[in-house]
């Protein structure tokens, strides 16, 4: 297979769940993309949403040091893993499904970027049919308080405290210089994620999930995103949480999440039919 040096997993319904929830079409095929440092059993449980309505799903989480590093320093290497993904859908001949989109936090949203990027610009990609993406606890933008306190918590409690406050040095003083006192010299070479989808955005619908007390996403950052989205004609919609904390919402809200995520996708799904 293509895609078989990135380390994904792929799950597919019965046939009697899926003809059950999708009668007469074809299941959706949902792309989880994984925050920064998360483990798949924990977003195994967010697939299930959806393999419990008869979608086939796909996860994956990018490596630490390409978020944390590679991709701060401007290196793009997720743009060649947004290419597999997208291959993934070739070699299971599901590229003629509804595909639909779940994000989390910067760490999916920057590999998120670059499939957006392939779809804009890669005729290989012209035929799938992207019915809508569901972001949650993203996107944020040149917030280096909140990236130290996203790098702090994936490091957990194993490290030793002066690795970890190196670690944590050096990687505060590397996005404050190169995202932010020289991204407005460089932002054409290297554009932050951020800025790339808001200025060149996807047509499919946004649902995003935030919470103002999100202590590593600013929920203005979302919200200002939202709003540019809608200037540029993109359906967007969001629900903000309030009291949860960081990609959070889920375990704090089981029921609810779960609900807006499922009638989001069904409401994409009957635009793509029609009336």
């Amino acid at each position: 297979m293509a895609a078989d040096d990135i380390d994904y997993n792929i799950v597919f319904p019965d046939a009697g769940t899926s003809e059950r929830h999708w009668p007469g079409t074809k299941e959706p095929v949902v792309i989880l993309l994984g925050w920064a440092g998360c483990r798949d059993k924990h977003l195994s449980k967010y697939s299930s949403i959806y393999n419990q309505q008869g979608c086939v799903t796909v996860r994956y989480t990018a490596p630490l040091k390409t978020v944390f590093i590679s991709e701060s320093f401007g290196y793009k290497e997720l743009s060649s893993t947004a290419l597999k993904l997208l291959e993934i859908l070739y070699d299971y001949e599901v590229e003629n499904s509804p595909v639909f989109f779940h994000v989390f936090s910067n760490g999916g949203f920057m590999l998120y970027r670059y499939i957006v990027e392939l779809l804009h610009k890669d005729k290989q990609f012209s035929s799938l049919c992207v019915i809508g993406a569901v972001v949650d606890s993203a996107p944020g933008s040149g917030n280096v308080r909140g990236a130290l306190r996203a790098l702090t918590a994936t490091l957990g409690p194993k490290i030793s405290p002066p690795l970890k406050y190196v670690l944590l040095a050096l990687f505060a003083v590397s996005v404050f210089l190169l995202r932010v006192l020289l991204y407005p010299l460089t932002k054409y070479v290297h554009k932050n994620h951020y800025d790339a989808v808001r200025d060149a955005p996807p047509a499919w619908p946004h649902f995003h999930l935030y919470s103002r007390a999100d202590q590593v996403i600013r929920h203005r950052d979302i919200e200002l995103f939202m709003e540019t989205l809608k200037k540029k004609g993109v359906a967007v919609d969001g629900f903000d949480f309030v009291s949860t904390q960081h990609v959070s919402h889920f375990r704090d809200f089981p029921q609810q999440y779960t609900l807006k995520c499922r009638s989001f996708l069904l409401a994409c799904m009957k635009d793509l039919k029609g009336p």
